[in-house]
């Protein structure tokens, strides 16, 4: 197998050059130290939180070249310049001591580079060296076939924060447009995966109040599915609790199936000329998109070469395709969502922020489990569950059935300390969110690069923007949402039925551990 070599450069050179790894020998510095600049109150300017080793100190010079992350030429996820790498080490760090990837394996490597695809390397790299893998070229050839009819879905935390690529404060939402952005470029549909967090929540909350009332095989806690990122880390290092991921698939693997079998139904559309488009704050979701699995709509439909999404864009690489087709941002009127599968409650809204799925499956799985209509004021705002803290949890009197206990995880270094107590039995819990970013998909590996390294001002700004979206809206229950109650009496019938586990939902984990050894 080939390996990521640090010493090699894939694309080199003239020999007359001067490499920019060579002028760090001759100058003894490099330009990871200008990231490390401190504000006036003499504070790392990347903010308190999740700050690498390299920026809490004064930055004595000289620098020190620390290496990087090995990344496999096949990574669907993200990708290396090798000459724009300056061996500065801010990818190690955040691999090793946020995601608990690098360092957390026996060399020499067996089957694969291990990497979860979260993409905060990207977030870290000062020089721009390493990005999402790109499927800019793919879109546009979409967009330029008259034979394709091209359906976008764009993810909870991306409109608050595409507004900073055309220079707007961080957290702005820009909702409207961004729908009208998408239109501008062609785009024949546009539908809200806001919509399909309300469904997840469905199907979610109905898998977590059956396992906790026994009318569901499976064992407590249950574990959220919904973080790509965090599946393949369970995948890699705790096989064993694959049992313990709800089946439910992410907002984006539901609405995905549902647009090739009853959007292309509904409006007399062959499944083969959709081509499916997910607008995404996170790299790790071009890795679900390929994951084999990933074609429920094929195999309903009896065509298995039918993807369910055809093509992953981070929220950066929507930017970027903006610009090259001259669309600014601030030009353009807001435009709404198409119907049938847009419309979004407050819990669906507040997916994309540590503790948003939990919050809105409690405030849903209280309901389903009591039989009463609205669930107590302090669940619309579970403040035990919400900031950036990585542990978060939660316990709370339901009718019925007692206490539940609740679990809200960010970084998977912070993963195995929780899941260290679920295995010794030192800690109960009943449901457990995990997000392999800090901070949520808001800070995910796509989203724009609004500080270096990514801070906790900018991480709030974002979140903040979300639950204000939740506050503002009058429908903020998951499984009122009108459009959702039509879909399943019109076409899935119950949530966790027969035809909502053919499409929404997937058993096809798979044991990863086989490609590492993993660090005791």
């Amino acid at each position: 197998m080939k390996k990521d070599n640090p010493d090699k450069i894939d694309n080199p050179v003239n020999e007359t050059d001067v490499s920019r790894r060579s002028f760090i020998k001759i100058a003894g510095l490099g330009l990871g130290l200008a990231a490390g600049a401190t504000g006036c109150d003499g504070r790392p300017a990347g903010g308190d939180g999740w700050m690498p080793a390299q920026y809490e100190g004064k930055g004595h010079f000289p620098a020190q070249v620390r290496g990087r992350v090995p990344i496999d030429p096949k990574n669907v996820s993200i990708c290396r310049d090798d000459q724009k790498c300056i061996l500065c080490g801010q990818c190690a760090e955040v691999c090793e001591k946020v995601e608990a990837v690098m360092g957390n394996y026996e060399l020499p490597l067996k089957n694969d580079i291990p990497c979860i695809g979260c993409g905060q390397c990207t977030l870290w790299c000062p020089t721009g060296a390493i990005v999402e893998t790109s499927g800019i070229e793919k879109m546009l050839k979409a967009l330029e076939d008259p034979s394709v009819h091209v359906v976008v879905q764009t993810a909870p935390s991306t409109r608050v924060a595409l507004g900073e690529e055309f220079g707007l404060p961080i957290g702005t939402n820009v909702e409207g447009r961004q729908v009208a952005a998408l239109k501008a470029l062609g785009v024949n549909t546009v539908f809200d995966t806001n919509f399909a967090a309300d469904m997840t929540i469905m199907e979610e909350a109905t898998e977590l109040v059956g396992r906790i009332t026994g009318k569901i095989k499976g064992p407590t806690p249950q574990f959220t599915s919904c973080c790509p990122g965090w599946v393949k880390f369970c995948e890699y290092y705790y096989p064993e609790l694959i049992p313990n991921l709800s089946s439910a698939r992410s907002p984006m693997g539901m609405l995905s199936p549902l647009i090739k079998t009853y959007y292309a139904k509904q409006n007399n559309i062959e499944p083969k000329s959709i081509f499916s488009v997910a607008i995404m704050p996170c790299t790790a979701k071009k890795f679900e998109a390929a994951r084999p699995e990933m074609n429920n709509a094929g195999v309903k439909l009896g065509d298995e070469s039918i993807r369910d999404t055809d093509l992953v864009l981070t929220t950066r690489e929507l930017a970027q395709l903006m610009k090259m087709k001259n669309i600014n941002l601030m030009d353009l009127k807001e435009a709404e969502y198409d119907k049938v599968m847009s419309q979004y409650s407050g819990g669906g809204a507040i997916f994309g922020v540590t503790g948003g799925v939990m919050e809105a499956a409690v405030r849903t799985a209280y309901c389903l489990i009591s039989g009463e209509k609205e669930p107590p004021k302090l669940v619309y705002n579970l403040e035990p569950i919400r900031g950036l803290k990585g542990i978060k949890s939660a316990e709370l009197d339901v009718p019925k059935v007692g206490k539940v206990r609740v679990a809200v995880v960010a970084g998977m270094e912070n993963a195995k300390e929780i899941l260290k107590r679920v295995k010794d039995g030192s800690e109960q819990y009943h449901f457990i969110e995990f997000m392999a970013c800090p901070g949520g998909c808001i800070s995910g590996g796509g989203q724009p690069k609004s500080s270096l390294p990514p801070s906790d001002k900018a991480r709030t700004a974002r979140i903040n923007a979300l639950y204000t979206i939740d506050e503002k809206t009058t429908l903020r229950l998951c499984h009122e949402n009108p459009e959702l109650k039509a879909l399943y009496k019109d076409y899935l019938g119950e949530p966790n039925g027969h035809l909502a586990h053919e499409l929404l939902h997937t058993h096809e984990y798979h044991d990863r551990s086989m490609n590492l050894v993993a660090k005791k």
